[in-house]
């Protein structure tokens, strides 16, 4: 059987083991044979997770984060909007501010605001698919904050990871000249439609995280209260993200990315999501728990539970690629056997 499939099948029986627990639950407690409810935040609006273990050896519970990451940030973008009055146009500046980076707290701060225009020079170097320049960032930052630069390159680089999903990555060493890679294969450079836009991997990626963290299925309630905490709401169209119910379950879905499901006997009818077979084929649980931890300014082990999760799930990739190897090889010797006996009868 597939991998996807396989997957599915096994979040399914999971799902529907743990379908009749208490939604009102909160915290994170785990026993030998099953994972309860899970009470976390968007790691895109807090900062990092403390983790504190629980008496056996069973489980962990994860705390609420004990501080915020700033709601107004590094990531402030900018568009307009013409109003038509009786007499004249007026231009209305529209802004968005995401909670990213803990140590950017202020719009005052000329490093914050430096990291802000450093973050839009990126976005629009990615968007057209260009090789990134040092020395055009250095251009950005200008020559009195030059000191600062690797610092302010921190900044910008982890606010594109955390929030659109692309790693800066340098290409030269000799021409001081960087790539930016996305994490998943999306189409379009991640903006998953053509035209204008901006990256949904970040997004994709929690919604990953959300629906691994949570017994590997989640119901639509449980989604949208997550996505209500980045501040992304049903039928109100975002300006990153655009329009999240028709990214969420036919873009993506789509896609194959996420898989959205009627709850089975449910009645009225819910829905749940879970892992596509895209999903499983680009990224892996280990790899989701590294984004949260990053986010979270954290490691992936202090996510325990999860983290042996993925754990387990490595081992089995692993095991399978070996067989899967394996397989290939003696395939392969067994065409070139059948060659070199076509070779000696002719």
């Amino acid at each position: 059987m597939p991998r996807g499939q396989k997957n599915t099948l096994r979040a399914r029986e999971k799902c529907q083991q743990t379908w009749g627990q208490n939604q009102g639950h909160q915290g994170a407690q785990t026993t030998a044979t099953q994972k309860k409810k899970v009470s976390f935040s968007s790691p895109l609006i807090l900062g990092a997770t403390t983790q504190k273990k629980s008496a056996g050896r069973s489980g962990s519970v994860l705390k609420k984060p004990q501080r915020a990451l700033s709601t107004t940030t590094s990531v402030d973008v900018y568009h307009k909007k013409s109003y038509k009055g009786a007499n004249s146009k007026i231009e209305k500046k529209q802004s968005f501010s995401q909670g990213l980076s803990s140590t950017v707290r202020s719009r005052t701060d000329p490093l914050a605001i430096k990291t802000k225009m450093l973050v839009q020079f990126l976005m629009e170097k990615y968007k057209m698919k260009k090789p990134i320049m040092k020395a055009d960032m250095l251009k950005i930052v200008q020559k009195r904050h030059e000191n600062h630069f690797p610092e302010i390159l921190k900044k910008a680089s982890f606010n594109m990871e955390v929030v659109f999903g692309v790693d800066l990555k340098k290409v030269d060493s000799t021409k001081d000249s960087y790539v930016l890679v996305s994490k998943m294969d999306l189409p379009n450079n991640g903006m998953v439609t053509r035209g204008r836009g901006f990256p949904k991997t970040g997004l994709l990626l929690n919604l990953l995280g959300v629906i691994f963290m949570k017994g590997n299925c989640v119901t639509e309630e449980k989604i949208w209260e997550f996505l209500n905490k980045m501040r992304i709401y049903d039928g109100k169209k975002h300006f990153i993200f655009g329009e999240p119910r028709k990214l969420i379950t036919q873009d993506l879905v789509k896609l194959k990315y996420l898989e959205y499901r009627q709850v089975p006997n449910s009645n009225p009818a819910r829905y749940e999501f879970l892992w596509g077979p895209r999903a499983h084929a680009e990224t892996s649980k280990m790899k989701v728990l590294e984004f949260w931890a990053k986010v979270n300014q954290t490691v992936p082990s202090a996510f325990h539970f999860w983290y042996e999760e993925a754990l387990r799930d490595e081992e089995e990739r692993a095991q399978a690629a070996a067989t899967f190897n394996d397989g290939s090889s003696a395939m392969g010797r067994k065409c070139s056997k059948v060659k070199a006996s076509s070779s000696s009868h002719a």
